[in-house]
């Protein structure tokens, strides 16, 4: 069994490797963002990355910087199956599931401009903000000393494997598929 997260800038590819892993490697995915919106959701609050960046940074305050990742890793262990946890945000969450075992982080980055482009174009709930916005979500979600607060860029750091997302998908695809040759290849 294989545990995967992943971590990144805004549209960088994330999801893209979700969809990979589950469609074409039988992963089982899942979501910080899923498990946030449930808890939002109940709250009647809207969902929006503010109210996600929130939600997330409140319960890693009151538990641990690691409860959301550990919340989900226990949920993929249970399952028996190879799982992919997306979004890993804070270097707790990294920390953590590391010291688990049987886990590797991925990272995915791009150019801004590219990932802005891909953003405007997925449009989802939280996606329909201009360049300016785009640019000052991410210098917030980048760096932060506070450990229950996201660090993108300390995570990606920390990641097993690396990825620019510059090119094709095919691309892509042969990159997750060296990394997960790599991986069978340890266990």
């Amino acid at each position: 069994m294989k545990i995967i997260g992943i971590t990144g800038t805004l549209g960088a590819g994330k999801g893209t490797i979700v969809d990979y892993l589950t469609k074409h490697h039988g992963f089982q995915h899942f979501s910080v963002r899923g498990y946030l919106s449930k808890i939002i959701r109940a709250k009647g609050e809207e969902i929006n990355r503010d109210s996600l960046v929130a939600t997330a940074n409140e319960l890693r305050a009151l538990n641990t910087p690691s409860f959301i990742a550990e919340e989900l890793y226990r949920e993929a262990k249970e399952s028996g199956k190879d799982c992919i946890i997306e979004s890993i945000r804070t270097v707790g969450e990294v920390n953590a599931l590391h010291a688990k075992g049987n886990f590797n982080l991925f990272a995915v980055d791009a150019d801004q401009h590219l990932r802005y482009e891909r953003i405007v174009e997925r449009a989802s709930e939280t996606d329909k903000i201009n360049f300016e916005t785009f640019v000052e979500n991410e210098n917030r979600e980048m760096n932060s000393t506070d450990p229950n607060k996201q660090n993108l860029s300390a995570c990606m750091l920390l990641a097993d494997f690396r990825f620019t997302n510059n090119g094709s998908f095919d691309n892509l695809y042969a990159e997750i598929d060296s990394a997960l040759k790599q991986i069978s290849t340890k266990i």
